[in-house]
């Protein structure tokens, strides 16, 4: 049996992109995160979270911290009655990253890596599932992994007009692309 995923990036969707967020501390849901993702839930949908997480690569925090941070991001979505069927890191950076983090990889978006390591996994039907992010890069690797609808979300960001057309949708966040289609019958 195929399952359906809407994919998740991390930075910028679920939570308020402060650059290499590391800490529970600094660590700021955006509002209706819990209630879009019960309803995706609802609706079928497995959650994957796939994340490119540069600071590693850099030595901002290590994959400790990073797992560390991860847990806790999966309780609170547990406590909202939420599971997050899989969670998707690469801390690789072709350019600015210490050895061993410093390389060209296959799962660094917008290589589509993650992905299909998660699609793989979950048995995930691309051409059912959602990728919602908030950069031209989450977008291409939905585009190259065949995930059939590519969101885009504004998160208080700007994009150029070729960033916005290669989306299907683009909103302001995570809670209104449930008035979008895939969502809604």
């Amino acid at each position: 049996m195929t399952h359906k995923a809407v994919f998740l990036d991390r930075d910028g969707v679920i939570n308020q992109d402060h650059a290499y967020v590391h800490k529970i501390e600094d660590f700021e849901f955006i509002d209706g995160v819990f209630e879009a993702c019960h309803q995706f839930q609802a609706l079928g949908y497995k959650l994957i979270v796939v994340t490119n997480q540069s600071g590693i690569g850099r030595g901002y925090y290590n994959e400790a911290q990073f797992a560390q941070l991860t847990e806790w991001m999966c309780q609170q979505f547990q406590a909202h009655g939420i599971t997050i069927d899989g969670v998707y890191f690469c801390p690789h950076h072709p350019h600015k990253a210490q050895p061993p983090y410093q390389r060209e990889c296959t799962c660094r978006k917008p290589n589509p890596g993650m992905l299909l390591e998660a699609i793989e996994a979950h048995n995930i039907d691309p051409k059912q599932s959602v990728m919602v992010g908030d950069k031209g890069s989450d977008i291409q690797a939905a585009l190259a992994a065949g995930v059939s609808t590519k969101i885009l979300v504004e998160s208080g960001q700007t994009f150029s007009e070729q960033v916005r057309d290669s989306a299907d949708y683009v909103c302001g966040s995570l809670y209104q692309a449930l008035d979008l289609p895939p969502f809604i019958s």
